[in-house]
């Protein structure tokens, strides 16, 4: 095996696997329009949903069928009829979207159950469990328009469904419904998938779309000066929805945006909107850092907070590399957890990515600056920065002039942050007792306004 290899997978591993750990027994609801199917996306997307589930979490699929349906009606002769984006389902249009269902319930099934050979995933066996979870009611007549057999969730066979998860199972979803007198009804993709998702209180919704996710300048045209939005908080989205016409395609940034909204309002913690022309979606946005779609959350995941002793052992497992090479001076667990009070972190989603330490010297008003550190996978985002604008607004609240750092390799990274080279004989006394020659760290002083 190369050592190139070694060096990158050992890193990577390592950081996918507090996601692994966080997301297990956890219950995702994913929700696959038809036009991912008709654009030969399921292979690959059963793969991935095989893997996500092989790790612990509990996959709820919901499948589309907009462009079956539309195929099935096209060869029957017969228009297809929508209004404000919902489709007008007449007893032809009904039945060709049960023979679309049937269809595409077979073709799922039927890819979960080849074992996936030549796949990471072969010989795993997946069961998948459909029924009849949903009670649907009709949409009935709204602004004139009948929309005879189109209909909305009524209830949620909750316990059904998780007594399916349960057993181990992956719950399997058509956009179908039925009465409490057995009639069926037409329903969308989004709809049921968003009152699944409310009604198991998943911990995620993920729309795999036809588009990329929501960009930062939503209604302006995409570029590099106007990329994708990777965490956008549920204000920012209603802003957004506010703003925006009532959506009819689903190429549209509000269309599955407000299907996002209305899960985190209902209690679901997070909402993704992610493309399914990206191969490996589905495991890029669960389980890398920022993802590679939109996540609606009720509030921001990225936090940065004073650090408490529960934080130790995230912080020895980020520091330790920097440690093994050479950039940061090695500290012990019993000296972290005696100096937690100095250091500040920062998290995403419960998972530590940055952190730095201060230590001050109130009789010479500086403090040092030390173990200033950010997780490869996060770094170039700016969180350097807000560690370090922490440490500054920390030490003019004690009171203190300045702030230095000790640094062998990083020096550029401060000076072009306002810090200035001086000789070590600038150090407090009682930091200069401890000053390694051998190692011949630069000292860099910041004054502070």
């Amino acid at each position: 095996m190369s050592t190139v290899f070694n060096f990158t997978f050992v890193p990577w591993f390592r950081a996918v696997a507090p996601y692994i750990h966080k997301f297990r027994h956890q219950t995702f609801v994913v929700g696959v329009p038809g036009e991912a199917i008709a654009a030969g996306k399921l292979p690959n997307l059963v793969q991935d949903l095989a893997l996500i589930q092989s790790m612990g979490v509990r996959v709820v699929l919901v499948h589309g069928f907009r462009p079956q349906v539309d195929e099935q009606l096209r060869a029957k002769g017969h228009a297809a009829r929508f209004h404000s984006g919902i489709r007008i389902t007449d007893p032809v249009a009904l039945d060709c979207a049960q023979e679309a269902a049937g269809q595409l319930r077979f073709e799922i099934e039927a890819a979960f159950s080849m074992g996936l050979p030549n796949t990471p995933m072969a010989g795993a066996k997946v069961r998948v469990i459909s029924g009849n979870f949903i009670t649907a009611r009709p949409i009935g007549i709204v602004d004139g328009v009948d929309f005879q057999h189109s209909g909305l969730v009524r209830k949620v066979d909750v316990a059904g469904i998780k007594g399916a998860l349960d057993m181990g199972a992956l719950v399997l979803l058509s956009p179908f419904g039925f009465s409490l007198t057995g009639e069926a009804f037409n329903l969308t993709m989004e709809e049921v998938a968003t009152s699944v998702a409310v009604a198991l209180q998943a911990d995620k919704l993920i729309f795999v779309t036809e588009i990329p996710g929501i960009r930062v300048r939503p209604f302006d045209p995409p570029g590099e000066d106007n990329p994708i939005d990777t965490e956008l908080s549920l204000a920012d989205a209603q802003a957004i929805l506010a703003q925006a016409p009532t959506p009819t395609q689903p190429t549209e940034p509000a269309f599955y945006l407000q299907h996002c909204v209305r899960a985190c309002l209902g209690g679901v913690e997070r909402s993704h909107i992610i493309p399914f022309a990206v191969d490996g979606s589905l495991l890029l946005e669960v389980y890398v850092h920022d993802g590679i779609g939109t996540m609606v959350v009720d509030e921001k995941l990225e936090n940065l907070r004073e650090a408490t002793p529960d934080d130790v052992g995230g912080i020895l497992q980020l520091i330790e590399p920097f440690e093994r090479d050479g950039t940061l001076v090695k500290r012990s667990r019993t000296e972290i957890e005696r100096d937690i009070a100095n250091y500040t972190i920062i998290e995403h989603d419960g998972v530590i990515f940055g952190c730095a330490a201060l230590y001050p010297y109130p009789e010479a008003k500086t403090g040092e600056m030390a173990a200033l550190t950010v997780a490869p996978q996060a770094q170039g985002q700016g969180d350097g920065e807000r560690l370090l604008k922490r440490i500054e607004q920390r030490a003019r609240l004690m009171g203190l002039q300045s702030i230095f750092v000790l640094t062998t390799r990083t020096m550029h990274w401060f000076l072009k942050r306002g810090f200035q080279p001086v000789s070590p004989d600038w150090l407090p006394e009682a930091r200069k007792r401890k000053y390694n020659w051998d190692r011949r760290s630069q000292v860099l002083v910041k004054r502070l306004s």
